[in-house]
């Protein structure tokens, strides 16, 4: 049920947070992708906690929701495990074992570095190709997860009308949709170490992506459900309220700098903690750029205040900005929830590998 291995055309890519149900639908179109359809769906207060889905029944509908807001016909989607519930280890394996033989293999060598029984456990593998150490070896991405993780994404997608055919993993995800980001950097650091600073509304993810490829993460519990808390105390409304006029706007004048202000700083402490724990668990030396993505990055300027206080290259996420649009697709709409986009858009990128 992972997606190692599974190639199906045509996918939804579905994005469920503790905010909302995100679906994005792509196309290929020419050389590039034309987005089909997308919809946002919020979901109640509580819903997923702790990147747990608490209440599935609020998850299901508002998957079917968010099928019928889109317009989509398809029926088949992609949905992701967070990382954080994931264990991911690279190992080697003898090069000319293949097949069933390499399956049963990486079963019993799975079990060195799982603190789970087996039949609990969800597991699959990419062969990565031959170790640059040594040519008779080849490297194997291991990924596994409770089989609840799994299992309860999966049940909540097909209570909504949708059948799962790949469950991925989030910074997988991200990795796979920053192809499409990339070419906003500036060109010097393109290929160098770019830390995905992905701010959702209960946690903040740092993707560390390096010539492509994940090589550094880790999620930490803060998000922009601590300004609508904020916002929702200091104005007097309801939740619901809260979110809606953090999006839409007509806040007090006293907003900015009092509420806002306050937040932003927060989020720069966040991502800079973020980077010091890096820098301490690993031999690299830092990061060269920064990619925010997640609904916080749709914070006016943000991307100026993250690169004056940290002094590193910051730009904010659009996975769409060089792909067409179907007529149906309200455009506007959808480049300025482009950040809060990003996972979807890797997921829906799996129908294509």
């Amino acid at each position: 049920m992972w997606a190692f291995g599974k190639k199906k055309p045509l996918l939804l890519g579905i994005d469920i947070s503790a905010a909302a149900v995100k679906l994005l639908e792509l196309s290929r179109k020419d050389n590039g992708y034309q987005v089909e359809s997308y919809g946002v769906v919020p979901l109640p207060r509580n819903t997923v906690v702790d990147n747990t889905i608490a209440e599935p029944d609020n998850v299901s509908a508002a998957v079917r929701a968010v099928v019928k807001q889109s317009g989509t016909s398809l029926r088949h989607a992609v949905v992701a495990v967070p990382g954080s519930l994931v264990i991911t280890k690279r190992i080697t394996m003898p090069a000319d074992v293949e097949g069933d033989e390499l399956e049963a293999q990486i079963e019993l060598e799975a079990d060195q570095y799982i603190p789970h029984a087996r039949e609990e456990v969800s597991l699959d593998f990419e062969v990565l190709g031959r170790s640059p150490k040594n040519p008779e070896l080849a490297d194997v991405l291991l990924v596994a997860s409770r089989r609840e993780n799994v299992e309860d994404r999966v049940s909540v997608l097909e209570n909504g009308g949708l059948a799962v055919e790949v469950v991925d993993v989030e910074p997988y995800a991200i990795e796979n949709a920053f192809a499409l980001v990339r070419d906003q950097l500036p060109a010097a650091v393109r290929d160098k170490a770019v830390a995905v600073a992905d701010v959702g509304a209960m946690a903040t993810t740092l993707n560390v992506i390096h010539g492509g490829a994940i090589i550094y993460t880790r999620e930490q519990g803060f998000g922009g459900m601590q300004l609508t808390d904020e916002i929702q105390r200091r104005y007097g409304l309801s939740y619901e309220e809260a979110g809606l006029a953090k999006k839409e706007g007509g806040l007090p004048a006293n907003y900015s700098a009092e509420v806002l202000e306050p937040f932003k700083h927060a989020l720069v402490q966040q991502i800079s903690r973020s980077f010091q724990f890096y820098l301490s668990s690993t031999a690299q030396r830092g990061f060269d750029a920064i990619v925010l993505a997640g609904g916080c990055a749709m914070i006016p300027g943000i991307d100026r205040y993250v690169e004056t206080a940290l002094q590193v290259p910051t730009v904010v996420a659009n996975p769409f900005l060089n792909m067409s649009f179907a007529d149906r697709v309200r455009r506007e709409r959808l480049t300025r929830d482009a950040s809060a986009m990003m996972l979807a858009c890797g997921l829906a990128l799996r129908s294509f590998d």
